[in-house]
């Protein structure tokens, strides 16, 4: 799917001809400059999508969509990965949500590991969370995705804890795993659950308790990846492993 791809709240609304307006409609005339007889997607962001051909720009900010077909549903993946990903400082945070929604993560976990230097508080913690998911918005739709990867609310150890303890297959990014990740077995479908710590890295009560929920330590590589990237790393890995990108 290489045409860009703009969203809108609902696809059962769209008819055989629809105007994209608001701020997708400003981008799409304003930014992207599209023109009549240029094809493009509208979605939902939840799977549901529905190619189109631009009719007319008009103004600023309204997209003219005209040929519209049926609402296609692309399916959940029979393998889906979720990465727990302890707060980084600054805006590398936003860089690892951003990368990995473009390798095609499913969801994504904020976790307050004890050694996180950043803490989600109040009002500061939902503006921060605002930014990651408004970035997983805007990543789905660069990378052509119409299944934008779901961004959860901060979670506790104990509650990523939980988490692993449902997962059909969970495993902790860390530098004391014997076994490389590259060689474990996976799970044909079900959830894949990832774990990866802050730049000081999980602390041993925080192994050992996901080691109880099912988590085991694995390594990547010979290098120790920023936070920022270990996921993303260890993502494409499993995509690969799995079949998602065959």
């Amino acid at each position: 799917m290489t045409a860009p791809v703009f969203i809108v709240d609902r696809l059962d609304a769209v008819g055989p001809e629809f105007v994209l307006d608001g701020p997708e409609g400003r981008h799409a005339v304003s930014v992207k400059r599209l023109r009549p007889g240029e094809d493009v997607v509208l979605t939902d962001g939840q799977g549901h999508w529905a190619e189109g051909v631009v009719k007319a720009a008009e103004g600023k900010d309204r997209l003219v969509v005209m040929d519209l077909e049926a609402v296609h549903e692309e399916p959940p993946a029979p393998v889906r990965i979720t990465v727990v990903q302890a707060l980084p400082k600054g805006d590398r945070g936003e860089l690892a949500v951003e990368t990995m929604t473009e390798v095609g993560v499913d969801a994504i976990v904020p976790w307050a590991a004890s050694r996180c230097i950043t803490q989600w508080k109040g009002d500061r913690g939902l503006k921060s969370l605002g930014k990651w998911r408004a970035t997983a918005r805007e990543a789905g739709k660069q990378s052509r995705r119409v299944r934008f990867p779901e961004v959860a609310d901060a979670a506790t150890t104990k509650q990523v804890a939980a988490l692993v303890a449902e997962a059909d297959f969970a495993a902790v990014l860390h530098e004391s795993g014997d076994e490389p990740l590259a060689t474990v077995e996976l799970p044909a479908q079900g959830e894949i659950v990832l774990i990866v710590g802050p730049e000081g890295g999980v602390s041993p009560e925080e192994l050992a308790l996901f080691g109880e929920a099912g988590a085991r330590p694995f390594r990547l590589g010979r290098t120790v990846l920023r936070t920022s990237t270990a996921g993303t790393a260890a993502a494409a890995l499993l995509l690969g492993r799995t079949g998602r990108w065959s």
